[in-house]
């Protein structure tokens, strides 16, 4: 009897190429995550801010009240003052408190023109923070009804 070998196959080839397709999957996915996180990254700023039992409150900042009249009288925190004057006046004062905040209190028959000149006077002067004050209006919906 003879002995034999079994018949053996032909030993496969080795595969010498890559299969990118996953690799393809993966970059496309981490693509879309970083454009979506992308945006969101810069629009967030997360501090770690120390801890306090009291809330600390900012000051409120120093303010001076200018004053006019319709017949053109002019008020620097309720006390007289001429127009000639004001300029000098305001500039002093900024020189004082550079943060000094000006409140317009100025009435509604005064022509536009004035408010502006008087605007102008402050910021040359340096003072920079402006605001108006009004008085508080009546419920619009009541006084047309009449």
């Amino acid at each position: 009897m003879a002995f034999g070998r079994f018949p053996r196959a032909a030993q496969a080839k080795p595969f010498s190429d890559i299969n990118v397709t996953p690799l393809v999957d993966v970059m496309l996915v981490l693509l879309v995550i970083f454009i979506l996180t992308a945006p969101l990254l810069t629009s967030a700023i997360r501090l770690d801010l120390p801890q306090s039992k009291v809330a600390q409150s900012g000051e409120a900042p120093e303010a001076l009240s200018l004053s006019l009249k319709p017949s053109g009288e002019l008020f620097i925190n309720d006390k007289p003052i001429a127009l000639e004057n004001l300029p000098a006046e305001l500039q002093r004062l900024s020189a004082q408190k550079p943060n000094l905040e000006v409140q317009l209190r100025v009435d509604q028959a005064v022509p536009y023109g004035q408010v502006l000149e008087l605007m102008g006077l402050a910021q040359q002067a340096g003072l920079n923070r402006i605001g108006f004050v009004t008085a508080p209006g009546q419920d619009t919906s009541k006084a047309t009804s009449r």
